[in-house]
């Protein structure tokens, strides 16, 4: 048998950490075959005041251009150079410019090329103007499942396409190493499959808390998954 060194051996292996309840950190290695996926928000944007956004463009226009800052590309360089995010087997990106900026740096650090769909967008908001959104709105589509405005996604209707997109990666990269740059909201939306998700903090798995509800740019979650796309686990990877 051909001897593999420590590092090798760890990148063989799906594995994870989870707080035991007396708040210990504890390892689990699931044996198998098992597929990971890693869930990333995009980096910093940059700022709208700054005057880089067409005032005449939609929301949905103006959203969708949005650039990273210099903060932003230098967060998202750094993230992707941790050795959490060595071989990976493939990126992916939702379509809108601050992701794929994100998503390129992840791409480069592993040869890859990046990997765009409408399928990990942002939630669409049905709105002209940022004015025309209810201030309630938030909370408002967090306890409504089919709540929407206009042309706008529901709750549900998030959720359904991003873990429709999220099923067909996971199909065509079986037992492989997967990350996806997508957004805060269709993130939280896509957690909630599987976990329980409150608006006002804690994530919470198999009654285990993994995330505060706190998020920051380049948060970053890992799933495990079984054989059959069972979910096994998933924590927050600290960056």
């Amino acid at each position: 048998m051909e001897a593999l060194s420590v590092r090798e051996y760890r990148n063989n292996l799906a594995a994870s950490f989870t707080k035991a309840d007396n708040g210990e950190q504890v390892l689990i290695v699931y044996g198998g075959n098992m597929t990971t996926v890693y869930l990333v928000r995009h980096s910093e944007v940059i700022k709208k005041q700054l005057g880089m956004i067409d005032s005449n463009e939609d929301f949905y226009t103006s959203n969708k251009k949005t650039v990273l800052s210099v903060d932003g590309e230098r967060l998202a360089e750094r993230v992707s150079l941790m050795d959490e995010f060595s071989n990976l087997d493939v990126v992916w990106s939702s379509s809108l410019s601050r992701a794929i900026s994100t998503a390129k740096y992840f791409a480069y650090r592993n040869n890859l090329l990046i990997n765009i769909t409408d399928g990990f967008n942002e939630r669409r908001h049905g709105i002209k103007n940022l004015s025309e959104l209810p201030s309630d709105f938030e909370i408002h589509q967090f306890n409504d499942y089919d709540y929407k405005i206009g042309d706008g996604e529901s709750r549900r209707e998030t959720l359904e396409r991003m873990y429709g997109s999220l099923m067909r990666v996971m199909d065509e990269y079986k037992n492989k190493k997967i990350l996806i740059v997508s957004h805060s909201t269709s993130i939280m939306y896509l957690l909630g499959k599987w976990c329980s998700v409150s608006y006002d903090g804690d994530y919470k798995f198999k009654n285990k808390t993994f995330f505060d509800g706190k998020w920051k740019y380049c948060q970053t979650f890992k799933l495990v998954f079984d054989d059959e796309f069972t979910l096994c686990n998933v924590n927050i990877v600290k960056i």
